[in-house]
């Protein structure tokens, strides 16, 4: 798959690099297409490589060895996930799945350390990613335990759209009630009532596979 043009559209920190840095990240990211439900990484495999989407929707996840599982936050196209791993050199912590057929886009661990010794804006722009996770953490922890399903699917939404997590985004998404239920960790009934709520108070339009953000601080501040 050629990447030249299409990778500077799944990968915003891209642009910040020189001539010489983009050329090696386009030299060594490899890419690699998987169907929905297809696992990409695996909890307690070693980390290898930056995970990007370029294409398709994914989830981060936990589970039991009895079956029991935890969504933790989904990932869209333009995202990258699993940085933490690297920095830290450990085994990945979660499962990496595909909610839908994704196109995903790995950077080798060792193009990842270069570009840290070498690239002032790139170190910049991972602070600020894993700033910003932290913070989506901190409140998933807490509108997990606090909110109401409604408020769980605005909340969920939101993370979706994050600017600094997900740069370039329209401010439309393809999602299925389905996908969006998995990452609310509640039934597609219950997500469908969800998104009529938020429908009907002019946060958001429902269409056929898709969701279309009209308030994106509306969502954010939902039920408060």
């Amino acid at each position: 798959m050629h990447l030249n043009d299409s990778l500077y559209d799944a990968a915003a920190w891209l642009s910040l690099l020189t001539h010489e840095q983009q050329e090696r990240v386009l030299r060594d990211v490899s890419v690699a297409q998987y169907p929905a439900g297809a696992m990409i990484e695996r909890k307690g495999e070693k980390a290898y490589a930056w995970i990007g989407v370029h294409s398709g929707l994914v989830k981060v996840s936990v589970g039991t060895p009895d079956g029991k599982l935890a969504s933790l936050t989904g990932v869209p196209s333009g995202g990258w996930i699993g940085e933490g791993s690297l920095l830290k050199n450990e085994a990945r912590k979660y499962d990496i799945v595909a909610l839908r057929a994704s196109t995903i886009v790995r950077l080798p661990a060792a193009t990842f350390d270069w570009l840290l010794d070498t690239s002032i804006p790139f170190n910049r722009y991972l602070l600020h990613q894993l700033n910003e996770r932290v913070a989506q953490f901190i409140g998933k922890a807490e509108y997990d335990r606090l909110l109401a399903p409604d408020a769980r699917v605005a909340r969920c939404l939101a993370e979706l759209f994050n600017p600094l997590l997900y740069p370039g985004k329209s401010m439309r998404l393809d999602i299925t009630q389905e996908e969006i239920g998995y990452l609310a960790r509640i039934s597609r009934q219950r997500t469908n009532q969800a998104l009529r709520a938020l429908e009907a108070a002019n946060l958001l339009k429902v269409e056929y596979g898709a969701v279309q953000v009209l308030d994106l601080d509306g969502l954010k501040q939902y039920s408060l």
